[in-house]
């Protein structure tokens, strides 16, 4: 059970003003007084000292209940006393009567004659064996009693119990009291249980005292803390968290009716903070969080606070929060919303509140106050403690949960910690004459999405959280064409991934939706009002919900110069620290450092830096990611054990010179690469089926390589070799591989942890106090770490054993130690032999071999050296004395004590000191002794200091192979994915085979791509109900064959399966992956162009022709003989003669600009069935059509039969109106309907006979909507324009377009 909370009766609990001042930044505005959340809240963590009083007696009116201390306090608490009203209890029940199943559910009280106090609980069951029953008390501590000799008081259940204030869901927690400077002020604590984070906070007047007991010693002094002044200083925009020290779970109390017990007594604080007379809170550093969505209505646990506590929020906050008013709100220079050079980050706190403020006791537990209370009850469904601050928390072991909920939901956190002890702030006062009367408490984290580095949920998903930065820059080339720059620079705090990189795109921003699409970012951090337009409608329109994080140029979001010599700095450092003997930064190609005229900068940072221009946008992004980290501490740490990796292509027009496939965020969301169109999760998508992987870090590698399918025809068969050989002969050791591999921990983060861990940042510093044992978790992690890694070794090597019957050449440099496996075992053996892992993971300390750490054995001769010193004297003094029985003994706290017998009392040396003494003997110490025992107590404490820096000093030891460590975990997650893509092919339906590669492609070899009886490597014949999938024999370009299929059929007769499943199967053979056919040949395509579907982009304010056009142009702009298309439907967003004016007719409509112009390979399905007509003599476009069978139907109504099966020639008709009657539409209107297709294509072909060698007028119309449209689309992409002359260039097509409309 945790220790009480203090109740403040409409005081406000404030211990430490810098901690409590909160965020008073709303997610939404709301006109009800109903309060709402704050973006962030601050955890604090707050203690204080204890003063011992009497224990509390039993009062009628009030309901005990005993506190529970923390697991690391051996003693128990004495019961706190909880405020509030219940029925006299009925007399106690004698003694020796016997009860049964009939007390079960039963509430009673407990009477504990030590604790002489009354404890309220519940009956849960009854033993007949022993005729005990368990009782439950209201803090969740369980006892089996006999009833029949405990003295007791049966409770009846009425309503006038307290009147709960509740959120979300109905949860019973107990209440405890600690009381505050006067008895008439306190406030109720929340029970915090496994399950719950908070309990009921219920407050009263003329609270019953608190007794509690320090757990380390058992008399203290009192001290009662006076009123402290102290100035509040800048803080973080943010949701604080403050932390206040509490208890956790303990055994229940052993109670004996007359045992003896030492009173047990602790220390007892009253504080109370008045704030100072600054005029100015100023909240520098990050801006408040900004999320890309529309507010979220009220919630049903917004109502469902009581209707008299939100009109006291709402009026308290109306009258004492008044300043945080729209029209009222001012910054730190008292500028107003609107004004120039306003700052959003600071707030202008008036005079007067700050001498408001007041404090209260706190101790182990993060705690919200006013609008982050709001926050707590909402998202974390916390109690509210009663009184008139709001005010809610949690207890320690729930703050990675809590904060990770928070961070999800999109708050930033501020985690305010204690950074120092009693004894420290004593010892302060003492030699510098500091007046605090309160330890020191400081911002020493900030947690966002985007800086998580654990968490409940994030260990069960392997989906990277990526923090992106992008800054952009507008040029001019010599030909006066615009050429927009972009820097990006994206981090996965977790890993330590840094992806940086530059590169040049298009008006529409294509690059950067590609790289937004596939890292999806969770944070995102820009410039202040440097970016386009159309990069923001980018970043909106391909991403999630992000927060947005705006800095202001420059002075926080770093220029590269700036950028550089932080970095510098940085590495400086960390390079002087490897001089001096501590961690080494490492020797990998990623990761080595330069100690040149560069400043010891990594190769890729040195090669951005020597690019000038061409780098310095990359180098900005990167200063933009570090000082926002800086601000959560994490900068240092990441930049020591970083993973840099240069962005693929950084420019996405120079395909010769990368190695990857390029998927665009079209060709990711059409083709359903890694999220459905449904309800954008993994489930039916590509990723999802070919995912095996039975690790979290090879999860992620195989993200990657669907991303960034290979491009070059050596490097995909090279993965097709290792592919290959992990089947047949070595399937049964890559599944004994897998098996092995089964239960480890996600290795990558792990690491990533222990590493950061090595640097005293943040809440690792070494001030900051934390109550649970945080040393325990680390060392378990650290164990962890190292299991994970003696077993990815020994997998690894079992694995080694197939080497012998295959020939690939990636199998063999990843199973060869020394090539792709490191060499660790050296390394293993030595952490193996430093001390017992099982026994150290269990206790919670290491206790190191000899030899291990040179610091502790040299400690340890120490105390040994004067042990023994201390055993010669003894002989020495038994020889003198003349009497061999003198001995040492150990009274009390005095050891080495020289027992001499009584009848030698008159041959001891008058410098003996005589300590004590029992019948017959006298006990004395040396001056010898007494020097020996200072000497010893020294040694001791440096032993026991040199103990407690073991695990730091094994870690730093273990980070000094880090680059070993991570190329294990590289090389593990490779074989998991090969392993994966091997199995894969188990789970497609029909045959699969190995695809042919078909060499380099050269200028002058004709691509080619032919596949016969292909399958869909998702569709499977159990999931489309009746029938099977048919497969299809598909050949596109190549020797007889054209380069382009333009592909009718009916409605529903998949042509846009047909359209995914080609590109699909291209995707698998350049993954390195079998595919599903029975042959397959391929030369290797550079970019997939997919367009696909109907959609708008109304947020970004495209609609659905737009979207389509906007598609098309990249395609257009972009696609090489190389590239891949595929047109699903173009112009199906406009008007029928539009969209076929826009796809065939002229020579440079779009099919004719891929067929003639760039001659790459493609696929065209349309309802336009005029293309056909128009291309029925054209070699390098080939007709198929989607056969069917059609019937007669009811009255005339054509009944289909879908036959999937991909036909040579064209389709008449796409059959429409069968897809009605499938929907269910009534008979009337399928009647109508049919009879009026009949006659529009009666009078379609009239004309199309009668205009045979004419140009018809549909088509002269059409012809002229053809350079209308163009004209239209060149004027709106104009980038520079005088504006009268973009007015009489619109108002003429506006002319134009009313004669067109008039002609029809």
């Amino acid at each position: 059970m945790a220790p009480s909370r203090r109740q403040s009766n409409g005081r406000s609990p404030l211990v430490n003003q810098q901690s409590q001042i909160t965020s008073f930044f709303s997610k939404k505005n709301s006109s009800s007084p109903s309060p709402s959340p704050s973006p962030p809240p601050p955890l604090a963590k707050h203690t204080s000292k204890l003063n011992p009083i009497p224990g509390p007696k039993p009062n009628p009116s009030r309901s005990p209940i005993p506190t529970t201390p923390s697991p690391g306090e051996p003693k128990l608490k004495k019961p706190l006393l909880v405020i509030g009203q219940s029925l006299a209890p009925t007399p106690s029940s004698p003694l020796n009567i016997t009860f049964g199943d009939e007390v079960v559910d039963k509430r009673l009280r407990v009477h504990w004659p030590l604790d002489k106090a009354w404890y309220e609980g519940v009956v849960k069951s009854f033993d007949k064996v022993s005729g005990k029953h368990l009782i439950q008390y209201d803090d969740s501590e369980e006892e089996e009693l006999d009833l029949g000799k405990e003295k007791i008081e049966w409770v009846e259940e009425t309503t006038g119990r307290f009147k709960r204030l509740r959120r979300g869901g109905s949860l019973a927690f107990k209440k405890v009291v600690i009381d505050d400077e006067d008895d008439d002020v306190a406030d109720s604590a929340n029970e915090k249980s496994d399950d719950d984070d908070s309990s009921d906070e219920d407050w009263g007047k003329n609270a019953e005292k608190e007794v509690s007991e320090d757990a380390d010693e058992e008399d203290m002094d009192l001290e009662d803390e006076k009123e402290e002044e102290e100035e509040l200083e800048e803080e973080e925009v943010g949701m604080k968290i403050s932390k206040r020290k509490g208890g956790g779970k303990t055994e229940s109390k052993k109670r004996k009716a007359n045992g003896v017990a030492k009173p047990e007594f602790g220390k007892k604080s009253k504080t109370s903070a008045n704030g100072s007379t600054k005029e100015e809170f100023k909240v520098p550093s990050v801006e408040p969080v900004k999320k890309i969505e529309t507010d979220k209505a009220s919630t049903a646990a917004d109502k469902a606070l009581v209707a008299d506590e939100l009109e006291r929020f709402g009026k308290r906050e109306a009258e004492k929060l008044h300043f945080l008013g729209p029209e009222v709100r001012r910054d730190a220079n008292r500028k107003r919303p609107g004004d120039a050079n306003y700052n959003p980050k600071t707030l202008y706190l008036p005079p007067g509140f700050l001498k408001s403020l007041s404090g209260c006791q706190m101790g182990k537990f993060y705690e919200l106050f006013e609008m982050d209370a709001h926050v707590g009850a909402k998202e974390l469904n916390l109690q509210y403690m009663r009184g008139e601050q709001p005010h809610c928390g949690f207890p320690e072991k729930n703050f990675s949960m809590n904060v990770e909920k928070l961070a999800r939901k999109g708050y930033r956190v501020l985690v305010v910690e204690q950074t120092e002890t009693p004894e420290q702030l004593e010892l302060r006062r003492k030699e510098k004459g500091a007046k605090d009367k309160v330890v020191k408490r400081e911002i020493c984290a900030v947690v966002t999405r985007g800086t998580l580095t654990d968490g409940e949920m994030l260990s069960s998903s392997p989906d990277p959280s990526y923090l992106m930065a992008v800054t952009e820059s507008c040029q001019r080339s010599p030909n006066q064409n615009e050429k927009w720059v972009f820097g990006m620079c994206a981090v996965d705090v977790a890993t330590s991934r840094i992806i940086i990189g530059q590169f040049e795109d298009d008006s529409e921003c294509s690059a950067l939706c590609c790289l937004l699409a596939e890292l999806r970012p969770v944070e995102i951090i820009k410039p202040t009002n440097l970016l386009s337009l159309e990069t923001e409608r980018a970043m909106l329109r391909h991403t999630r919900t992000p927060l947005v994080n705006e800095l202001v140029p420059t002075t926080e979001f770093w220029d590269a110069n700036k950028t550089v010599h932080e970095v510098k700095t940085i590495y400086k450092c960390i390079n002087d620290q490897s001089a001096a003997g501590s961690v080494d930064v490492g020797t990998d190609a990623a990761n080595t450092y330069e100690d040149d005229e560069l400043g010891c900068l990594p190769p890729i940072l040195s090669s951005l830096l020597r690019a000038g221009g061409n780098g310095s946008l990359a180098l900005s992004a990167l200063g933009g990611t570090l000082y926002y980290l800086k601000q959560a501490f994490l900068d240092v740490t990441l930049l020591r054990f970083a993973k840099y990796e240069l962005l693929p292509s950084s420019g996405f027009s120079r395909i010769a010179q990368t190695p990857y496939m390029l998927l665009d965020a079209a060709a990711l969301e059409n083709l359903e690469i890694f999220e459905n169109s449904g309800n954008g999760d993994s489930s039916g998508t590509l990723y999802a089926q070919l995912n095996h992987c039975i690790t979290a870090f090879g999860k992620r590698l195989l993200r990657t390589w669907l991303a960034r399918p290979l491009y070059h025809t050596d490097l995909i068969k090279e993965r097709q070799d290792a592919v290959a050989g992990l089947k047949g002969e070595s399937l049964s050791h890559a599944l004994e591989f897998r098996k092995a591999l089964s239960r480890l921990p996600d290795m990558e983060r792990l690491l990533a942890r222990i590493f950061a861990s090595s640097e005293a940042n943040g809440r690792n510093a070494h001030t900051v106090v934390l109550y649970e044992d945080a040393a325990k978790k680390q060392l378990q992690q650290f164990i962890s770490a190292l299991r994970g890694c003696e077993l990815m070794v020994q997998a690894c090597s079992s694995l080694s054993v197939i080497l012998k019957n295959v020939e690939s050449t990636q199998l063999h440099h990843l199973l060869t130690t020394g090539k792709g496996l490191p060499n660790i075992n050296s390394i293993l053996k030595h952490f193996k032999d430093a001390f017992d892992w099982v026994d150290a993971n269990n206790s919670g300390r290491i206790i190191p071999h000899k030899g291990v750490d040179l610091e502790y054995d040299s400690a340890c001769e120490r105390v040994k050296e004067i042990e023994s010193s201390l055993t010669k004297h003894l002989k020495e003094q038994q020889k003198l004395l003349g009497d061999s029985s003198i001995t040492y003994v150990t009274i009390g706290k005095d050891s080495y004590l020289l027992e001499v017998p009584e009848s030698l009392r008159g041959s001891v040396a008058r410098d003996y000191e005589l300590c004590s003494s029992k019948k017959g003997f006298f006990r004395y110490w040396t001056p010898s002794i007494k020097k020996f025992l200072g000497e010893l107590s020294l040694a001791e404490s440096e032993k026991e200091t040199a103990f407690k820096n073991i695990l730091l000093r094994l870690i730093g030891r273990f980070c000094e192979d880090h680059n070993k460590w991570r190329q294990l975990v590289s090389t593990t997650a490779e074989l998991d994915v090969l392993i994966s893509l091997a199995i894969a092919s188990d789970f497609y339906e029909g045959p699969t085979c190995r695809p042919r590669v078909l060499g380099s492609s050269c200028s002058n070899e004709v691509p080619c791509f032919s596949a016969k009886g292909l399958g869909h490597p998702i569709l499977r014949s159990d999931s489309l109900g009746k029938g099977a999938f048919v497969p299809n024999d598909i050949s596109i370009a190549g020797s007889g064959h054209a380069s382009f299929i333009l592909l009718t059929g009916p409605n529903m007769g998949g042509k846009s399966i047909l359209l995914r499943q080609v590109c699909l199967a291209v995707i698998l053979a350049q993954v390195g992956a079998d595919v599903p056919a029975e042959q397959f040949e391929l030369s290797p395509v550079d970019r997939i162009f997919v367009r696909m579907g109907s959609k708008d982009h109304i947020m970004a304010g495209q609609s659905t022709f737009l979207t389509e056009l906007s598609e098309t142009a990249l395609m257009l702009s972009s696609a090489t003989q190389h590239s891949l298309v595929a047109l699903d439907e173009l112009g199906r967003g406009t008007s029928t003669s539009d969209g076929q004016a826009i796809a065939i007719f002229d020579r440079e409509s779009v099919l004719e600009h891929f067929v003639h112009k760039v001659q790459c390979r493609g696929m065209f399905s349309t309802h336009y069935h005029r293309l056909a007509v128009d291309y029925r003599n054209n070699s390098k476009v080939s007709l198929c059509h989607m056969a069917c069978q059609v019937g007669n139907g009811v009255e005339g109504a054509e009944e289909v039969t879908f036959l999937y099966r991909l036909t040579p020639g064209a389709c008449p008709k796409s059959y429409g109106v069968n897809v009605a009657r499938i929907a269910g539409l009534p008979d009337s209107v399928l009647r109508t309907a049919a009879s009026k297709s009949r006659e529009f294509e009666a009078v379609y072909g009239k004309h199309r006979s009668e205009g045979s060698e004419d140009k018809l007028p549909m088509q002269s119309s059409l012809d002229e909507m053809v350079v209308f449209i163009r004209e239209l689309i060149s004027l709106t992409r104009l980038k520079t324009c005088e504006e009268g002359t973009c007015i009489r260039s619109l108002t003429q097509l506006q002319q134009r377009a009313r004669m067109l409309l008039h002609q029809h």
